[in-house]
């Protein structure tokens, strides 16, 4: 399966210069927050395949504007075409805005979503917009991972970890890492991937 993973910021090579040739062969999209609205209902529509996403902490206008075409995965675990997706918005708390979190609050979150990990007996990709602690991320207090991701990762092994908001342009930041056994990819403007 060819995912396409779109992040952060609309890339001209998409947005304005769109070449159906190029993704005809994704088979799904997944955001990973702080893109316009109108980008991702333009991606929908323009690449006949599914868009699951969760939203980064610029993202304040999908309270009342969401995606059109879209899904919001923030929250929940999916199965699609037998992928389990778990989806984790937002970035670490630095102001009053939505989609903010402490480290406290973030596993809480967590917390709420174990019977679904356990009926379903964990998950293959986890989504987020902020990275995990030290697996990506920057020292300043908003673009610090979290560190229950980590644990969540230590816990059920998922495959891939897909995640934003660190833009690779932050000090030549790496668009792959690695956790353990898991895959780690920043979705910074966009990448495809095969699974």
């Amino acid at each position: 399966m060819k995912i396409l993973l779109v992040s952060d910021e609309e890339n001209p090579y998409i947005w304005d210069f769109f070449q159906p040739e190029k993704f005809k062969d994704i088979e799904l999209i997944i955001s990973c927050g702080d893109l316009k609205a109108d980008y991702l209902s333009f991606l929908v529509t323009m690449i006949k395949a599914p868009l699951f996403y969760v939203p980064g902490n610029h993202d304040t206008k999908y309270l009342n504007n969401p995606p059109e075409g879209c899904e919001s995965i923030d929250g929940r675990l999916i199965n699609y075409k037998g992928l389990r997706i778990l989806g984790l918005g937002g970035s670490h708390k630095y102001s009053f805005g939505p989609f903010q979190y402490t480290e406290k609050e973030m596993s809480k979150r967590i917390f709420k979503l174990k019977p679904k990990l356990w009926i379903n007996k964990g998950f293959d990709i986890l989504v987020t917009h902020a990275p995990a602690f030290g697996i990506g991320d920057d020292n300043d207090p908003c673009h610090t991972g979290f560190k229950c991701f980590n644990k969540l990762m230590d816990k059920y092994s998922p495959r891939y970890l897909f995640h934003g908001h660190v833009h690779l342009n932050y000090g030549m930041k790496c668009r792959y890492n690695q956790y353990k056994d898991i895959k780690v990819i920043n979705a910074f403007q966009y990448h495809i991937i095969e699974i």
